[in-house]
């Protein structure tokens, strides 16, 4: 129901906290490689929403998500599924991402100085 919520959110908080980095974090090649991070989450939970209207979860008007117009009960069910399905694709969305880093960190023939 929401979650494409999670990598989405994920997804702003590394586009703010990117900025806020000191210059001797950004020299971290995973911190170089938030943006290959942040376009991953982006697209998944993009997709993920398109899927969700195409469904019928997603609606154009108040409150959007169906979940939160059908009561408590259907609100309890989102917000497991965010927590449950929603997390867990957000960290397998991560463990690949890391194994990107770490292979292109490879293929440049540098030491990966984390």
């Amino acid at each position: 129901m929401a979650c494409f919520t999670v990598p989405v959110a994920t997804a702003v908080a590394l586009s703010a906290v990117k900025p806020a980095l000191p210059e001797s974090a950004k020299r971290n090649p995973f911190v170089e490689k938030f943006s290959w991070l942040g376009k991953m989450m982006f697209g998944g939970g993009f997709l993920l929403a398109i899927e969700h209207v195409y469904h019928g979860e997603i609606i154009f008007t108040p409150p959007f998500l169906t979940a939160a117009a059908e009561g408590p009960e259907a609100v309890n069910e989102m917000l497991h599924e965010m927590a449950t399905r929603g997390v867990a694709m957000t960290l397998l969305v991560v463990a690949v991402w890391s194994a990107m880093v770490v292979v292109s960190s490879l293929g440049k023939k540098e030491p990966l100085n984390v």
